[in-house]
């Protein structure tokens, strides 16, 4: 680790240390409600990945309440995320590398995202639904068939490969690829964890390969299209303006990364709260049509599979009480928002009968930087649990989820699962 600027909070909990992302998880959730109760905004040092050659930046202010975490999100003129969405500071060059437009801001943003959305209408969505059933089913029963005993890990038997098949089949890369696909994003998102690599330089060579991948496969498609969303992304124009290849390579990564990642750990932790509150998995599974809309709402803001995102001032200015300065950075903790007691009555309880006012902030609390693949992600997990349902009706977790140790992804590696 790199040398820390300053110490954190006194008698605050210290999230900037990775021991913390370790804790049990009734431990954070005590630490975050602390933070919520703490009047301004606690400022944390920045710690980084063994082996970065990027110096510690000036720290960060933790906004961890709900109305805090939406009041930035609106106001991307004030807040912007052109400077990155992670905390620490990379040269923008690698700032876009990584994060595509979700590290811009207007007017580049609204030029990446107009093109992008081209293979996300919701009339796209829609025809997709089929394709998402059918994958749904299929890994279902190749889960019953490849474990006759009738126990599995369902993350690498079901949660896994149905978000990775799927955008890899919207994309057009071919089944051989699959593998080396979700080693990949494994690795870019669960970089501070051991089992995927831990370092920065294992970061940057697996960054290389993906990219070069991508940038192969969007210059294939430009000069022969087929029917895939890299063809319509590559084809797709704005004012006269198209995806270059290394726009499009930038893109595949956020693309791949986010919809794989993200929905898969929101079935993991889905299931794993169907699991205890057997009583809320029983009414949406009795009633299923009538409770979907709750329960998939309900699952992402339990799973809250992306902890934070960052965002910098760009003028003097307030937020929850706290005076910041021009080039601030501030940290929105949706998993902290997600939990806030003064705006979700009960937190800690898995409700799908919950309002869907005040929205959960799993997808970002709006604003133009909130989630493009958001109808995607509702529909897999729709679908999934309707699998689920239909074909493994008792399917239930038996054990302890093994996390990802990251302060960004809130993962399950694992999640040992069994059915009657």
């Amino acid at each position: 680790m790199s040398e820390v600027p300053f110490d954190p909070p006194a008698g605050l909990p210290d999230i900037s240390q990775m021991v913390f992302w370790t804790a049990p998880r009734d431990e954070r959730r005590a630490a975050f409600a602390e933070l919520r109760a703490t009047p301004g905004l606690p400022k944390y040092p920045e710690r980084f990945l063994e082996g970065s050659p990027f110096p510690p930046g000036p720290g960060y202010y933790a906004v961890t309440r709900y109305d805090d975490v939406w009041q930035a999100s609106r106001k991307p003129e004030l807040f912007c995320s052109g400077h990155g969405s992670n905390i620490v500071d990379l040269p923008q060059e690698l700032n876009e590398f990584y994060g595509s437009m979700i590290n811009m801001d207007d007017p580049k943003h609204h030029r990446l995202r107009s093109i992008v959305s081209k293979g996300f209408t919701p009339r796209h969505v829609t025809e997709l639904e089929e394709q998402v059933r059918a994958k749904a089913a299929e890994i279902a029963q190749r889960m019953i068939d490849n474990n006759p005993d009738g126990t599995a890990d369902f993350v690498a038997d079901f949660a896994g490969p149905l978000p990775l098949e799927i955008i890899c089949s919207m994309m057009g890369i071919p089944e051989s690829d699959y593998a080396s696909i979700f080693e990949w994003t494994n690795t870019i998102l669960g970089a501070a964890d051991p089992e995927f690599g831990g370092t920065y330089e294992r970061l940057m060579e697996v960054s290389l390969e993906i990219f070069a991948y991508a940038q192969a496969l969007g210059e294939s498609r430009r000069e022969n299209p087929t029917d895939d969303i890299t063809s319509a992304m590559m084809s797709a124009e704005v004012d006269g303006d198209r995806l270059t290849p290394q726009e499009f390579g930038s893109f595949f990564i956020l693309l791949v990364v986010a919809g794989n990642e993200t929905t898969r750990n929101a079935l993991s932790h889905g299931l794993r709260a169907l699991t205890d509150f057997g009583d809320q998995r029983e009414l949406w599974f009795n009633d299923f049509d009538t409770h979907t809309r709750g329960a998939v709402e309900e699952i992402v803001r339990w799973a809250t599979p992306v902890i934070h995102f960052r965002r910098t001032a760009t003028a003097d200015c307030e937020l929850g009480g706290q005076s910041l300065s021009a080039g601030d950075k501030v940290v929105l903790f949706y998993a902290s928002a997600n939990f806030d007691d003064s705006v979700f009555d009960d937190p800690y309880r898995f409700d799908i009968t919950r309002s869907l006012q005040p929205q959960q902030v799993g997808f970002g609390a709006g604003g133009p930087h909130f989630c493009l693949g958001a109808n995607l992600a509702r529909r897999e997990i729709t679908i999934a649990f309707d699998e689920i349902r239909r074909r493994l009706p008792n399917l239930r977790a038996t054990g302890e989820p093994d996390y990802l140790q990251s302060n960004f992804i809130n993962g399950i590696k694992r999640l040992p699962c069994a059915w009657t």
